[in-house]
């Protein structure tokens, strides 16, 4: 194996979710005011943390969101969440791969904790990072969660922090890492991190995801290209 750690993004690259909250996100916006359609919403704000959301559109129009926007925001994706979420097909063989290999993993996401953890408890991989083995616990992961949301360190992707801050709590250099991203925002921050990046593109155009180390369309190709 080439690297020391994976980092995985979470939405869309461990669970089938952008279809789900995109389609929310464009749908309540355009209700608030804010007309936005369901490729507008991948295009301006897949990969990204919801204060995103917050500056495109006060960016745009001059207008604040409403207060208590991500609490709703949020409580309609949990609900489509519990409803529809898949997991990315392939991913939990993969990461069984990883862990036969003795490859540590983790997930680093713009979402919030609370997202990740509904997420992952929905498609039952919760417990491939919620749940650390024995001698897999890292400072600051509490008893061996590998789970990282950009509310550790305040600025999401394209920012390299989060990953950065994976890394250092995981205990392995940067340049060892490989990350998995499906957006172009995610890219951007792996490459600003100095880390390898593969780019999932079950979504996203290849040309979109420029700089990627290698580029995919199928999860079960990922242990090859990581070799």
């Amino acid at each position: 194996m080439r690297y020391d750690l994976v980092i995985f993004d979470n939405d869309g690259v461990l669970v089938d979710s952008e279809p789900i909250s995109n389609r929310i996100l464009a749908d309540y916006l355009t209700e608030l005011g804010h007309p936005t359609t369901y490729e507008e919403s991948l295009r301006d704000y897949m990969g990204g943390a919801v204060h995103r959301i917050h500056e495109v559109v006060r960016e745009r129009s001059g207008e604040r969101l409403p207060a208590g926007f991500d609490e709703s925001f949020h409580a309609r994706v949990f609900e489509g969440f519990r409803r529809q979420l898949e997991p990315v097909p392939g991913v939990a063989e993969v990461l069984a791969e990883l862990g036969a290999d003795g490859v540590p993993y983790c997930v680093a996401s713009s979402g919030s904790h609370e997202r990740i953890r509904v997420a992952l408890k929905k498609t039952g991989l919760f417990g491939k990072f919620g749940e650390g083995r024995p001698g897999e616990g890292r400072p600051g992961c509490g008893s061996g969660e590998r789970i990282f949301s950009a509310e550790d360190v305040g600025r999401g992707k394209p920012e390299p922090d989060l990953f950065l801050h994976a890394a250092k709590e995981m205990g392995i250099a940067p340049e060892r890492c490989a990350v998995v991203e499906d957006s172009p925002l995610g890219v951007r921050a792996a490459l600003a991190a100095g880390m390898d990046v593969y780019g999932f593109t079950a979504m996203t155009p290849a040309a979109k995801l420029a700089g990627a180390t290698a580029v995919f369309a199928d999860m079960t190709e990922l242990p090859g290209l990581l070799r």
